[in-house]
Parts: C-alpha cells; structure tokens; sequence
C-alpha cells in the first residue's frame, strides 16, 4: 500500500460538520480524490462575469464549522488558468460563527466575458483548524538573520 492509499485509508483526524443545502440547485461540496485536501464547491445559479468585474456566486450552502476550525476558500486552477477568473480575495476566510451562506467573490482577470452554469464547480473548500495567539507587545524582537530582508532580498533566481 503506497503512502497516498494508506492516508486515505486512516486519515490523521476526521470531524463532523453539518451543512444545510438552502435550495434545490444547491451541490454539496465533495472531494475528487480520496486525499484531496479541498473539497469542490459549485455554483447554485447562472452568472456572467464582465471582463474586470467581481461578483458573488452563490452556493447555496450554509454550514456550522465546528469552533477552532475555519474555511477556507481557494481557487480552482483549472479554472483560473482556462478562464482567467479568480477569488477576489484569495484565500477567503470563513470563520467558525459564520451561518450565512457560502457565496464566491470571483474576480474575471481576463479580457472576455465568462458564464458560469448552474452546478458547475467554482472554488475549493478546505477545513482547518486554527490557533488563536495572545499577541503580547514588547519593547525589542530578537534579532535573526533574515533580520528586515523581504521583497525579493534573497534575489531573482
């Protein structure tokens, strides 16, 4: 049994999470492949996205995230590579008190008008948990060796 087969077989932790479908089109999200970490959610309307415009595609689907947990959604790639549309705010995060339904701010990065059908899948959904800090202020941070280096202070190439 490869490594792949064996998470499928015994996942490191499985939680319980209800979702109400809020109308007849909605699709419950589901994984293509047994070790997926996203779940495909689909559209539960018909949408036609202008040429630098976002809208919100709804899904249908409201869902009760257990606490310390959140969703998170994220692009479909073969969509954003066929049709130049993208989640405006990529990720989006959907906190665990959230019961409003699940809706897609997808952005058309490209130059052509793009229609969604009814049931066609528009982004991933991914379940995590999450740690909540106590930020702690302080008069100095230790120092590193990155030290203030970002934007591309480690070069081109």
């Amino acid at each position: 049994m490869d490594k792949f087969e064996e998470l499928a077989q015994n996942p490191r932790e499985r939680i319980d999470v209800k979702i109400q479908r809020l109308n007849e089109n909605a699709v419950l999200p589901s994984y293509a492949h047994p070790t997926d970490a996203g779940a495909d959610v689909s559209a539960c309307e018909e949408v036609t996205i202008n040429p630098g415009e976002t809208k919100l595609v709804g899904t249908g689907l409201k869902v009760a995230i257990p606490s310390g947990y959140e969703i998170t959604l994220r692009p479909r790639s073969g969509m954003s590579l066929k049709t130049g549309l993208r989640i405006a705010n990529s990720p989006a995060t959907i906190d665990s008190d959230y019961r409003g339904e699940i809706k897609v701010p997808l952005y058309n990065d490209s130059d052509k008008v793009q229609s969604l059908d009814n049931k066609e899948r528009v982004a991933q959904l991914v379940i995590m948990p999450y740690l909540n800090v106590t930020f702690n202020e302080v008069d100095n941070l230790s120092e590193s060796n990155r030290d203030q280096g970002g934007f591309g202070s480690t070069g081109t190439k």
